[in-house]
């Protein structure tokens, strides 16, 4: 939904503003690189000037989205260490998540047959008792 909402109002009237500028600037520049001299062929090339404003604006879109990813880097290394100990952790309860039921397990276990019902506090209180 949100990526709908962005490519209607900011992509199409960007799109339709590069069309305009496109269709309004058709007619042949030369870019010169040379500052000393321009006419210099070996630095310099012909071209329609929206060719040069198209490549402008993906110089710029590019450049702009690498420095984003830059200047987020410390927030994936922070994600992916984050990550990695949420797995060490969920591990961690898994193993005991597992040795909590096999401890129950063995507690309610039939093996066990030493409890308080087969020797109770009646019969070892006999034996001390003085008798009369």
């Amino acid at each position: 939904m949100f990526k709908k909402l962005v490519n209607i109002v900011i992509l199409v009237p960007l799109a339709i503003i590069l069309v305009v500028l496109c269709v309004a600037n058709r007619q042949w520049v030369t870019l010169a690189l040379n500052p000393f001299r321009p006419e210099d062929q070996l630095l310099s090339t012909s071209a329609p000037f929206f060719v040069f404003l198209l490549l402008a604006f993906l110089v710029g879109a590019l450049v702009g989205s690498v420095a984003t990813w830059v200047g987020q880097a410390k927030h994936r290394k922070r994600a992916r260490t984050e990550a990695m100990a949420a797995m060490k952790w969920r591990g961690e309860a898994d193993q005991q998540k597992k040795r909590a039921e096999q401890m129950a397990s063995s507690a309610t276990s039939p093996s066990s047959s030493v409890g308080p019902s087969t020797v109770g506090p009646s019969t070892v209180g006999l034996s001390r008792l003085p008798s009369h």
